[in-house]
């Protein structure tokens, strides 16, 4: 979405539709935080135990 008007209407129809878990990956992503958090994660073997550790400090639930 770079370059995207956020005041634009249109920029943002498809929430109209979104249900709340889409609003909250909108949330997170966003947030600083979290950003640091999965790109620590990235950086080191990604394990059970280091992906369990985001899952529980986020409130993430991953499905397949």
């Amino acid at each position: 979405m770079p370059g995207t008007d956020w005041r634009s209407e249109e920029a943002y129809s498809n929430l109209k539709k979104a249900e709340a878990a889409d609003v909250a990956w909108e949330w997170l992503r966003r947030d600083p935080d979290y950003q640091e958090d999965y790109r620590r994660l990235s950086r080191r073997q990604r394990s059970s135990a280091t992906t369990e550790q985001l899952r529980r400090k986020w409130g993430l639930s991953f499905s397949s």
